[in-house]
């Protein structure tokens, strides 16, 4: 019998998601992994293959689908759902889509990948999440909180939303023993920045970008025992963007 703990993460195939998956694995987790691409050949981590499953979170048949076989692969028991996945569309030259020429089928897409998803796979993994006492983090944004230069109007409401979410989720999943928590990265090093971001980081109090490993170690932070106490609140990992 396999007694490592569980957790799901949503995003897997870049940046933070791998990060968080190198953490949680180093700590001994078994982590299932959910993205759009299939499992990658030069992966990060051993083991991880049988363990992925393939799923576009913009398309809520497959999420509903997936939900049924992620319950499959646990013996009742999730100890951290992190909904890290996100997409941010820009225009044909890689621009900012703003409120006046983002479509509506892009807005579709964006809030169901960036905002539906979490709820969607919190509410079908609910119970397996209260048998464990476990807890879901919620990756946000920087750009939740203040028009980005780089972010899109759909990216960065959806993220708002989430923020709103996790508030909710909080106060509904707290007398099932379940902490919901969010996390809002800010100028990360990662394949989505977008050129022109070192002015940004020129501006920060810490003066540099953040590395995907300090953005995994804040989300091992929510998931263990170090957190037990804490729910309902968003933690800024953004070298003091925010102030």
């Amino acid at each position: 019998m396999d007694d490592r703990k569980v957790m799901l993460l949503t995003g897997a195939s870049r940046g933070i998601g791998h990060a968080t998956v190198k953490r949680f694995a180093a700590e001994g987790w078994r982590v299932i992994t959910c993205s759009r691409q299939p499992f990658p050949e030069q992966c990060p981590w051993g083991g991880g293959r049988e363990d992925h499953i393939q799923v576009d979170l913009a398309k809520p048949d497959e999420v509903i689908d997936a939900i049924a076989d992620i319950r499959s692969r646990i013996d009742g028991r999730l100890h951290a759902l992190v909904n890290n996945a996100g997409i941010s569309p820009k225009g044909p030259e890689g621009e900012r889509l703003n409120t006046l020429d983002t479509d509506l089928r892009t807005w579709g897409q964006v809030f169901h990948v960036n905002f539906f998803a979490s709820i969607v796979l919190a509410r079908g993994l609910v119970e397996e999440l209260s048998a464990a006492q476990g807890a879901v983090v919620n990756v946000t944004s920087i750009a939740g909180l203040r028009v980005h230069p780089f972010a899109g109007a759909a990216y960065s409401t959806s993220k708002a939303a989430l923020k709103a979410l996790t508030r909710e989720m909080a106060h509904d999943f707290g007398p099932l023993g379940v902490r919901v928590n969010a996390i809002a990265p800010g100028e990360i090093e990662t394949s989505i920045l977008s050129p022109g971001t070192e002015k940004i980081v020129e501006k920060l109090p810490l003066r540099r970008l953040g590395q995907p490993s300090e953005v995994a170690d804040v989300i091992w932070f929510l998931c263990s025992d170090a957190s037990s106490y804490v729910t309902g609140t968003e933690i800024e990992v953004n070298a003091g963007q925010h102030v």
